[in-house]
């Protein structure tokens, strides 16, 4: 049974960061490709990163320079860094594990930024 779980969610200020986690299990981490997708209200679901098994990482637009992916393979966890966040951040983030075509989704975690 594939399980995600998030962590790091939350409310904070304008210009502010958060790091979001998400610890998988029931999947061969190392093989996945690890991403980061986030969703407004009235929004569709966007790409914020990913992160292949190899180290590549990708960016949606407007995310690369202020966030940073990275995964630990001995923790089965990627992980979002977010500076310099904005209120237009705010959203719901999903977790998502890749391979070959299947796709596994996290149950999502609130970030929030306002003053």
């Amino acid at each position: 049974q594939v399980q995600f779980v998030e962590s790091g969610g939350g409310r904070v200020q304008p210009g502010g960061s958060l790091r979001l986690s998400c610890a998988a299990s029931g999947i061969n981490f190392k093989t996945y490709t690890m991403g980061w997708y986030r969703q407004a209200p009235g929004q569709l679901r966007e790409l914020v990163a990913r992160v292949t098994p190899g180290g590549d990482a990708e960016y949606g637009e407007s995310m690369e320079g202020r966030f940073t992916i990275s995964r630990s393979d001995a923790q089965n966890t990627v992980y979002l860094q977010m500076n310099s966040l904005k209120p237009e951040d705010t959203a719901v983030y999903y977790c998502r594990a890749e391979w070959d075509v299947l796709a596994y989704w996290g149950q999502g975690t609130q970030v929030t930024v306002s003053s």
